[in-house]
Order: structure tokens, then sequence, then C-alpha cells
């Protein structure tokens, strides 16, 4: 069995390749962006040229799709990707299963209606597509002579047209990466009050998400920092979820975590139903004396 890797990021690339390689026998990458080595049987790099957008590259990709023929494609969930798989996806007739958890001969475990339920999906045709969530190969280990070679670039029957383009705000540290992950919530009732988090997550050596609300409804965050179904799915060994009430939206978005420790005056907060340890207390109170003491 063969299978197809797409991917934008090295680290993603890594992951998904190391995954493939327990789901087959033979692993393809094809990269739109970092190079890494080791990790496939090969490596096909498309190189998007000057001026286009990286989304057209779903020809070219579908040239390399029909030229490896494999049983089983696994795709980052960037924008780009999304845009690039589902097409190819759509060349082969067939659909992607998205969000995928894990990954085995049984199907694709995912989450659905916003996080309350669990289901396993398994591809009906020839060839199975699926996005994978950060994580989901965590423990697998990469593999490969990583044979690399250059895509010659399909141009698309309509492409799109670049208008302009802007530099997206970063939100700090990777989140993915990091082993501690301090999320801020409605808890917070000025933007400077975040100081009091971003405070306790340079102490703890992690990193500042938050939720929904402080990216679409003050625009205290940028839109890359928010944690939920619709957001980051987040797998850090600690997540501390500060002023955050535990909507289901939001703690799917980390329930995946080694530990969650939750701060909110609410006793009767939801999200002291899904932590590990739970403190009541203002954050006002909690979250300086809580850095001050570490």
């Amino acid at each position: 069995m063969k299978a197809l890797v797409i991917a934008e990021h090295g680290d993603a690339a890594r992951e998904l390749c190391a995954g493939a390689r327990t789901l087959a026998d033979e692993v393809v990458l094809v990269t739109l962006g970092e190079t890494p080595e080791g990790v496939s049987d090969k490596t096909v790099v498309v190189t998007v040229p000057e001026g286009a957008v990286a989304d057209d590259a779903a020809a070219t990709v579908v040239a390399v799709f029909d030229a490896e023929q494999p049983q089983v494609v696994l795709a980052e969930p960037t924008r780009h990707v999304k845009s690039i798989v589902g097409r190819v996806a759509a060349h082969a007739d067939a659909a992607v299963i998205t969000d995928a958890s894990a990954i085995t001969a049984d199907g694709a475990e995912s989450l659905y209606f916003g996080g309350v339920g669990e289901r396993v999906q398994k591809a009906v045709g020839a060839v199975a597509f699926y996005t994978a969530a950060p994580g989901t190969f965590a423990e697998a280990v990469p593999s490969g002579a990583g044979v690399v070679e250059e895509a010659a670039w399909v141009a698309p029957a309509k492409p799109l047209r670049l208008k302009s383009s802007r530099v997206r705000e970063k939100g700090g540290a990777d989140l993915f990466k990091a082993d501690v992950v301090v999320a801020a919530g409605r808890g917070f009732t000025e933007e400077s009050q975040l100081d009091w988090a971003r405070d306790l997550a340079d102490k703890l050596g992690g990193g500042l998400a938050c939720s929904r609300p402080l990216t679409e409804g003050v625009d205290w965050m940028p839109q890359s920092t928010y944690v939920g179904v619709s957001g980051l799915m987040l797998t850090p060994k600690v997540y501390v979820a500060c002023g955050i009430s535990g909507q289901m939206q939001h703690m799917v978005g980390c329930n995946r975590s080694g530990a969650v420790f939750a701060i909110n005056k609410d006793k009767n907060a939801p999200v002291f139903k899904q932590c590990d340890y739970g403190l009541v207390g203002d954050i006002a109170d909690v979250l300086p004396a809580l850095t001050a003491a570490l």
C-alpha cells in the first residue's frame, strides 16, 4: 500500500509521514514549503511561482497523485492544503474525512456536533483521504530514504489572482509545540489584564492562547490563538484555563491535554466538571499570586 502526504510545514510533514508509515508500506511526501529529510521514501517539492496563490498548486498535486496512485492520502489541515486536498479528492471521485484524531485500519475517529459526539468514519472508495489534527501520530517515528524531486508546475485552467497581501500577526509561541498552554477567556474584562496570563505563561515556559470571544468579540488576541471546535485543537502536557467558562465548543480544543487546570470565580462554571484540577477564585487575585509563588 502507498500513502501520499500533503503538507506545508516541516513539523506537520514529519508527523504525517510517520503516521502514514503505520498505514502503508511506501510513503510519498508532497511539500509546498519546508522539506524535511529522512521522513519519506520520496519527497516531491511543489514550488509555487511568484505571484501565484498556493491553492493553485492543486493541479500540480493532482498530477503527482495520478503518477503515484496512492491508496491513502493524509493532509495537513492548513487553509491552503485543505483547499488542495479537497480538489484532489474530487478528482478521485472521493470525499475527505476531516479533523481525524486517530486513524487505523478500522477508520478515522473524529468529533462532531460541536464536539459533543465522537464517530468513526471509513472511506468506501478506492482511495481514503484524511486531514489529521496535530498530535494524531505523536508517538509514530518517521523514516525513509528521502529521495527528492521537483514537480513540474501545472497551471490551473482558472487561476486565482492575488489582489493584495499583508503579514498576519503571530500569536507568540507555537502553541502546537508548547508543553504548557495558558488560555484566557471572558473573565478578563480589560485587555491590559492579559498581562497576568502572559506572565504566568512566561513563568511556565508556555504559550498564551484564548477562547474565541477574545479574538472575534473584542479583538484582543490574534485569530491564530483561539482554541475550540472551529479554532486550534491542542494537546499540551498542561492546559491552564483562566476565566474560561468551559463551554463544549472551547473544551473540545483542549480535552486531549495531559492535565487541565481551571481558574474561575464561579464555582458552578462548567469547566470544573471537565478539568483535572480546579481553583475557585478571581483571576485578579489568583494569577499574580500564582506567578509570584512559582
